[in-house]
């Protein structure tokens, strides 16, 4: 039988969905600001529909992703990268309200540049999503899950590219800017990207490393990020 989901442990996933469409509007200043709403709107949507089909489904992966940084056997590089990653999206947050609203440091961009970004949350929104639905392993630590029988996942999303759920996060940070009109998150996207890179590297090298099959996995999916470029 999978781990229940202890009623705290609900509450502090859905609190911690709360809190950052909070801080948007909050640092922007102006709880009317429509783009604000819209990418508050996606955020928790998109955190919500993950929650609410992993609590009956999975909760174990839900249990795993809930797990605080360096516990189950994560290397301490690995824990730092993390709490660096963590620290550059508190950063991104609070850039777009900063920028698009309170002090307008970014021209107002074109409609037609904020549909784009609609489009990419929506696509982001789905691999974030099947990531999790497709592999019962997604945990959002880098760790062998040996306690849970950790296996290789190449099917859904994982046989487009091996590491779908940052192909989402990517989308995300890209999207998120161009619909609230915050030219500077999208720069701390870009400067942050190498750490997103490294990351994957280890993952990778601990996987083909530890868990059987992922070599193999490597050769049949040849991408890791993106599709056709790397």
């Amino acid at each position: 039988m999978p781990a229940p989901v202890s009623p705290l442990r609900l509450l502090a996933s859905t609190l911690s969905l709360l809190v950052w469409p909070a801080l948007i509007l909050l640092v922007a200043g102006d709880w009317r600001w429509p783009e604000g709403w819209i990418f508050s709107t996606w955020f928790l949507g998109m955190g919500a529909s993950t929650i609410i089909w992993l609590y009956p489904n999975d909760p174990a992966l839900l249990i795993e992703r809930s797990r605080m940084p360096g516990s189950g056997g994560q290397s301490r590089r690995d824990t730092i990268i993390v709490y660096l990653i963590v620290l550059g999206f508190l950063v991104w947050i609070v850039l777009m309200p900063l920028d698009a609203r309170r002090f307008h440091w970014t021209p107002s961009l074109p409609l037609a540049i904020k549909l784009v970004g609609g489009g990419l949350l929506a696509v982001a929104w789905f691999f974030l999503f099947r990531a999790c639905t497709d592999n019962p392993y997604a945990s959002s630590l880098v760790r062998i899950q040996r306690e849970r029988g950790h296996r290789v996942v190449s099917t859904g999303v994982y046989g487009v590219v091996r590491h779908p759920m940052y192909l989402g996060a990517l989308l995300m940070v890209v999207g998120g800017p161009l619909v609230t009109g915050a030219a500077s998150a999208l720069a701390l996207t870009v400067a942050v990207l190498p750490l997103l890179v490294l990351r994957i590297r280890e993952e990778e090298t601990l996987l083909a490393t530890e868990l059987p099959g992922y070599d193999d996995y490597r050769r049949r999916v040849r991408y890791r990020l993106i599709p056709l470029v790397w």
